[in-house]
């Protein structure tokens, strides 16, 4: 028997319940024993009074990707998909993770931390700058700033999330992303938003935002950013699958922008684009998350 859990608590409850529906949808499709479980901040004992022998994460941002429902399930010895409790934990921070990368070389845009209540450190990178909390998923609470009058209110919509904000140098480019399945990269997607910003409602909801698989890099610039995002993901000590997001600029130079643990499985989703252009269906690429 097999748990899917969706919900959550967290700013994507409403897609986390999206995928979370599509997954179980699709395992009842291949014949799987499975439940869904929408799991609230209260309902935890719920969960530990149903029989299953694995957990299928379908959750997005706080609670679902941050380790903590990866420590629960570790605690009573149940295997779940995609990576374990260091590495969400990890990967759930942006400002942790570029530190990470940036350490090993990575290919990251200058950025700084900006911790409520505390002075702010001079920024010394020039404008536009984009500002975004430092543990939220689907773009949410992210404002690019294009003077220095508009950072103090940028700041206070980031920081409705959580304390901690990253500020960030702004890449003109376009927005690609390479979803990992095991120890293996996905053909690369370019996403073409009508948007500045390839925001919540781009990502999930608009029919004008375009993917194109294969996205039109040369085969040398193809291997690259696949090799760049399994670096990214192997040295975080994720697992399983996720997907890493990039901004390509002009000169077609990637720069990383984060990692996700638990990518949205929706019909606006990336990874099942990539998962489709390698061959796979959905309910293959279900199948291979919850096999490996």
């Amino acid at each position: 028997m097999i748990a899917v859990l969706m919900g959550g608590y967290s700013a994507e409850r409403e897609i986390s319940l999206l995928s979370g529906n599509a997954v179980y949808k699709s395992l009842l499709n291949s014949n799987v024993d499975c439940f869904s479980f929408d799991l609230t901040e209260d309902n935890l004992e719920e969960l530990w009074k149903r029989e299953f022998e694995k957990a299928f994460i379908v959750l997005h941002g706080k609670g679902g990707e941050d380790g903590f429902i990866q420590s629960k399930l570790e605690r009573k010895n149940i295997p779940f998909t995609g990576s374990g409790v260091a590495a969400s934990s990890l990967c759930i921070n942006k400002a942790t993770t570029k530190e990470l990368w940036n350490k090993h070389n990575l290919p990251l845009s200058p950025s700084i931390l900006a911790i409520k209540g505390n002075p702010l450190d001079s920024i010394n990178f020039p404008l536009p700058w984009a500002v975004k909390p430092t543990m939220e998923g689907s773009s949410i609470g992210i404002s690019k700033v294009e003077n220095t009058n508009e950072l103090a209110n940028a700041l206070e919509i980031a920081w409705q999330y959580n304390s901690e904000a990253l500020i960030e140098q702004w890449v003109e480019g376009d927005e690609y992303t390479v979803a990992i399945l095991g120890s293996q990269s996905l053909p690369s997607i370019k996403i073409i938003s009508d948007h500045d910003i390839y925001d919540y409602h781009s990502k999930y909801f608009s029919n004008k935002t375009e993917y194109l698989c294969p996205s039109g890099l040369t085969k040398e610039q193809e291997r690259s950013i696949q090799s760049i995002a399994m670096k990214a993901f192997d040295l975080t000590g994720a697992s399983g699958w996720g997907r890493v997001d990039f901004i390509v600029d002009k000169d077609k130079k990637p720069y990383l922008l984060e990692i996700n643990t638990v990518p949205g499985m929706t019909s606006h989703s990336l990874v099942p684009i990539a998962a489709k252009a390698s061959g796979f269906d959905f309910d293959q690429l279900v199948l291979k998350i919850l096999y490996g």
